[in-house]
């Protein structure tokens, strides 16, 4: 039996989004909830279990998906099939 409170998918995704903002401490103390809890959501996020909607990613990430792809796209081109 579960004893934590639980959360909706909206009320996540605000969190989210805000942490993203103000950072994991700042957002869990003016929400009232676990900085782990955040930490959790934002980790969802990132591996997609999350949808936050679209152009929520900050400009690191973006940067770390277009590198991660020039990677990939290397790595195709030096051993096409």
């Amino acid at each position: 039996m579960s004893t934590g409170k639980q959360y909706d998918e909206e009320f996540k995704k605000q969190a989210i989004l805000l942490a993203k903002e103000i950072g994991n401490t700042a957002a869990a103390n003016e929400l009232g909830i676990p900085k782990g809890t955040i930490g959790t959501w934002m980790k969802k996020a990132r591996s997609g279990e999350i949808d936050t909607g679209t152009g929520t990613r900050t400009p690191e990430e973006s940067m770390n998906l277009a590198q991660q792809l020039q990677a990939a796209n290397k790595r195709v081109q030096a051993h096409p099939l």
